[in-house]
């Protein structure tokens, strides 16, 4: 039964991915034929054409491969200096050049001369490839909203999970006491296992961020706290100690290895799976997109550990990238998990919705062949022109994003490598939930 659970996890996640794929081409296909441009193409997936259906101008299809998508416009670089496409040459980067320009205009018909994509103004085309990622930013941020708002988070409450016996540092190991080790203030005034804290000091509690912000803020200090125990509420007053604790970052990630002094009670909270409000959300949304920005950066410095994964024989890092490969198999595992159904099916929203950041983050990146290359030398041409204009300077004309295919190129290859090196990875040694 977990074989079947794991393959419908898998399937699950590939029709979702190819719906993310859909949702962002449909941006760049909806905005382009706004603004007047010829879209032949709209296509899920690369490869052979599994099935197409032309309607209108534009023939719409699935490909066998499905790991992108795209749509095809016409005129998408100016062409060469003698307003046609530059003959070939022996150098091989103006072989890529002109190779580039050909194909935006292999299916030229006539009365396309105005429906080109390189003669729209520059803000026009910078919406029309703006407007694919920010569709994959429109549904993570809607399928987050429904994870946090509709199901809940897994989240620390401010009830007592377990009472730790004595003050050891942060990252000792807790469940031995060494001889001269003190009694934590929980232990001593004989806090226990279900205790709700309802206040602290005065403080009426929330949640349990508060409480923990509370007592770290009250090294040294006897604090009154009142509990609830089986419906009776008790006054306890604990000297609260001063001790080395987990430090946090300004989102309340824990920081690898590093501790900080503060006051420290003893206790373990309970965990409890808490709807979010709208406030709540959105700033947890904001943490999730600058730790997205901080995980794109650090991605050149996961390489070394990836290639040790595939060729060597130390554990995978479970803060390494996964692909999509990698990220299926963690769906058909967290679908097979012995959770309530509601949760599992919150886990996978919550992780179609990470892939939609994500593809929202990278296609960002100004960097051909990627949107954000694309905006970039729209938003580019723009200055050039609007310099021109200030210094009554002839115009400089459309920027030739052509002349940067060969930079493309080379990115193209470095993410196909690395692609390839995380496939690999994922298969050979995999990111488990477990």
């Amino acid at each position: 039964m977990a074989m079947v659970l794991t393959v419908v996890g898998i399937l699950v996640f590939a029709v979702g991915l190819l719906v993310s794929i859909a949702w962002h081409e449909l941006g760049h296909l909806s905005t382009a034929k706004l603004f007047g441009i010829r879209v032949p193409q709209y296509m899920v997936g690369f490869g052979p054409t599994v099935w197409s259906r032309k309607k209108g101008e534009t023939e719409y299809g699935f490909k066998a491969i499905p790991l992108g998508g795209y749509i095809r416009m016409i005129g998408m670089f100016p062409p060469g200096a003698d307003g046609r496409i530059t003959k070939r040459s022996s150098s091989p980067w103006r072989t890529m050049i002109e190779d580039a320009r050909e194909a935006s205009y292999e299916e030229l018909q006539e009365g396309d001369e105005h429906r080109l994509f390189y003669t729209r103004k520059p803000w026009k085309r910078v919406i029309v490839m703006f407007a694919g990622p920010f569709m994959n930013l429109v549904l993570a941020f809607g399928l987050f909203l429904t994870v946090l708002m509709g199901f809940g988070v897994s989240t620390s409450v401010p009830t007592i999970g377990s009472v730790a016996q004595c003050v050891v540092k942060a990252g000792s190991p807790t469940d031995v006491c060494p001889a001269d080790a003190p009694k934590t203030p929980a232990n001593e005034v004989g806090l226990r296992q279900g205790d709700k804290v309802l206040s602290f000091g005065g403080d009426r509690i929330r949640d349990y961020d508060q409480l923990q912000a509370d007592i770290r803020k009250s090294a040294g200090q006897q604090v009154e706290i009142l509990v609830d125990r089986g419906g009776q509420q008790l006054v306890l007053k604990p000297v609260i100690a001063v001790n080395d604790v987990q430090k946090y970052d300004g989102n309340g990630v824990p920081l690898k290895g590093q501790t900080v002094q503060a006051g420290f009670l003893g206790f373990t909270p309970k965990q409890g799976v808490v709807r979010q409000s709208f406030g709540q959300s959105l700033d947890r949304m904001v943490g999730m997109a600058e730790n997205g920005v901080k995980s794109l950066a650090a991605l050149p410095g996961k390489i070394p550990g990836l290639w040790n994964a595939v060729v060597g024989d130390s554990p995978r890092d479970p803060d390494s990238p996964i692909g999509m490969v990698g990220a299926a198999r963690v769906s058909g595992e967290l679908v097979s998990m012995d959770l309530p159904a509601s949760q599992r099916v919150a886990m996978f929203v919550n992780l179609l919705a990470g892939i939609n950041l994500s593809l929202f983050l990278f296609n960002m990146l100004p960097l051909l062949p990627l949107d954000g290359g694309h905006i970039a030398g729209a938003v580019w041409e723009s200055v050039r022109r609007r310099f021109a204009q200030m210094f009554k300077r002839p115009d400089p004309g459309p920027f030739d994003v052509a002349k940067l295919m060969p930079v493309a190129y080379v990115v193209a290859s470095v993410f196909i490598g690395f692609t390839l090196l995380v496939m690999v990875a994922d298969l050979v040694n995999p990111v488990k939930l477990s």
